[in-house]
């Protein structure tokens, strides 16, 4: 099929009398079931793609995604499709990441969207992450084609899976459409039921545009560039249009969608998704969930957006060289036009001087910007230990947010101090179950249920999220080979009795390095922090003392040793008490140094902090 031709075709009939041919639709499903190598094969077979152009993740289109294997970015693509029965659909297909730290941009995708192609995997059954993007399809009132992918493995249990979709999930899987993605077996069957079964697009009865900003990205060229999908009226270059939130007014400057190839077209309809620049270069002007309408004939809608994202995570992010804080300003909102579900605010710290506090979804989310920070703008970074937003309430009545543990008041004037829960729901094979169980508790947690499908085990935990941030995902996958699945939602914030451990330095308080942690397992953390400390730390030509400490108490500590100069290797025979001059006079020249001896940290020791476990 000549997909240009197909174009043509389609785009010369008048696009209001065909909008019941138009699907737009998302692929959801839990991390390496299979939703970027479908996406592949359905690019394939629509001929989005020449076969010398195709690649593996086409969709994938930063390095980050491809070196890691994961999807981090949803991506929006349209094809044209002709059917069994002769008739063309275009269809707007997005792609979308599968792991819970990018679960903002599932939500967002799905919001511009009617259908949802759930793909499971047909050799691991339902996961975690399965169920938390098929209950965000639901809430957005979608239909939904479940698909069973990697039929093709010797592993793979069809029927038991049908069995767990519906058990499960809840949603009827009989007529579940198996498919080799990697093979593109059944792949076809999908367009099909994709055209039979999903709805057209939902529009608004009237003329005026009205257009959902789903997402932005920044060229160094074009400027900004915006997502959109329309729900009435027509997008035309030339056309000035007007953001709702700030009132901002442009003019349309080039109109298009993605084959992936960028095609020009000049125009978007109701109904589509595709692309618009106009010259935008004001970052906040353009906000995720915006409508954006005609500026001469605006619409009565505006559009309900998206829930802001809520972040769980934070940490200082400050510049090595303090010359770049107006480079790394920039590269942030640069980062946050292209994901909105990070948030910064400026901060400074005594030993770092000034920098940002950010927030994320997890620490996978932190990672990942913080690894683009350096691979798109080339700015080297240090970043301070994570923590999560508590609530206190001062003796006072005040009551004040806190995600920074070096700005927690003093111990005497706070009444108490609330931490965050989250509910958890983690599926593990039943073998493991006992590690899961003991691993939960360690963190603090209580059990909400365990019930079972199959060999498998489904257990809801409700957790403190302060334990989760460091290192229980690793812990999950030690502990289970891999197996497990885990998913989480923000429950509720309660009392706890929590500390700040402090880290001297030399006697020099280190705030990157400052955590809150559960008073029980606060001298375990901090002789773990001080024992790593001492390996990552160089040597000096004086001893170094690395502390730490709860107030003025000091609940851990470790000694780097000092170089040590041989004053004697001159000293053959002779008095002893030439001996013990050079050394005493040695020792006070230590001592001297000691007082004004500068400890550089390297950056390294920041990094590995982040990774401390417990054991």
């Amino acid at each position: 099929m000549n997909n240009i031709e197909d174009i043509q075709e389609f785009d010369s009939i008048n696009n209001t009398n065909n909008i019941r041919y138009i699907r737009n639709f998302a692929i959801i499903a839990h991390i390496d079931h299979g939703k970027s190598t479908l996406a592949d094969r359905i690019i394939e077979i629509c001929g989005g793609l020449d076969k010398r152009e195709m690649k593996d993740q086409v969709l994938d289109s930063m390095d980050i995604e491809r070196e890691r294997g994961i999807t981090i970015k949803a991506q929006a693509v349209r094809l044209n499709y002709k059917s069994l029965d002769g008739n063309i659909y275009q269809l707007n297909l997005i792609d979308t990441p599968g792991h819970v730290d990018f679960s903002y941009e599932v939500s967002r995708s799905l919001t511009a969207c009617e259908g949802s192609i759930l793909v499971v995997d047909a050799s691991q059954g339902v996961e975690a992450q399965t169920l938390a993007n098929v209950y965000h399809a639901i809430d957005a009132n979608h239909e939904i084609v479940p698909v069973l992918n990697k039929v093709d493995l010797p592993a793979a249990n069809i029927d038991g899976v049908k069995k767990q979709i519906e058990e499960v999930i809840g949603i009827d899987a009989h007529d579940a459409i198996p498919i080799s993605a990697k093979t593109g077996d059944g792949v076809v069957d999908v367009l099909e039921a994709i055209v039979s079964k999903l709805p057209s697009p939902k529009v608004f009865n009237t003329d005026k545009l009205c257009a959902l900003l789903v997402d932005s990205w920044y060229d160094p060229y074009l400027g900004i560039v915006i997502l959109v999908r329309l729900f009435s009226g027509t997008i035309k270059t030339g056309m000035k249009i007007r953001m709702i939130s700030t009132g901002s007014v442009y003019t349309v400057e080039s109109v298009g969608y993605s084959l992936p190839k960028k095609v020009i077209t000049g125009a978007l309809y109701e109904g589509e998704v595709g692309f618009i620049t106009a010259g935008i270069k004001t970052i906040s002007d353009c906000n995720v969930g915006d409508t954006i309408t005609n500026d001469k004939n605006p619409c009565e809608t505006v559009l309900s957006g998206f829930k802001p994202s809520i972040p769980v995570v934070f940490c200082g992010i400050f510049p090595i060289d303090s010359s770049e804080f107006e480079k790394l300003h920039e590269s942030l909102k640069k980062l946050h036009l292209n994901d909105s579900s990070f948030s910064f605010e400026i901060t400074t710290s005594a030993a770092l001087g000034f920098g940002f506090r950010c927030g994320f979804l997890g620490l996978l989310h932190l990672e990942i910007i913080q690894e683009r920070l350096d691979r798109e703008f080339n700015i080297d970074i240090i970043t301070t230990a994570p923590s999560v937003l508590y609530k206190i309430t001062l003796t006072n009545g005040e009551l004040i947010k806190l995600h920074n543990p070096v700005e927690m008041p003093d111990i005497v004037k706070i009444s108490k101090i609330e931490e965050p829960w989250i509910k958890a729901t983690i599926i593990v094979p039943e073998n493991y179950l006992g590690n899961v169980l003991s691993l939960c508790e360690d963190k603090r947690g209580e059990q909400v249920s365990l019930n079972f499908s199959g060999n498998r085990a489904i257990v809801v935990y409700n957790l403190p999220l302060n334990e989760i941030v460091f290192d229980f995902y690793d812990k999950l996958k030690s502990a289970t080979k891999g197996y497990a699945s885990f998913d989480y939602v923000q429950n509720e914030y309660r009392e706890g009795d929590l500390v700040r451990v402090s880290i001297l330095v030399n006697s020099e308080p280190v705030d990157a390095l400052s955590m809150i942690v559960h008073k029980s397992k606060s001298e375990k953390r901090g002789r773990a922090l001080c024992e790593k400390l001492k390996t990552l730390i160089p040597k000096q030509l004086f001893n170094i003392a690395i502390q730490a400490a709860i107030g003025g108490k000091i609940i851990a500590r470790e000694t780097v040793s000092a170089y040590r100069k041989d004053v004697l290797a001159k000293c053959y025979g002779g008095d002893i008490t030439r001996k013990r001059k050079l050394l005493e006079k040695q020792k006070a020249g230590k001592k001297r140094m000691r007082t004004v001896g500068n400890v550089e940290i390297p950056q390294k020791a920041f990094i590995e902090a982040l990774k401390l476990s417990d054991n």
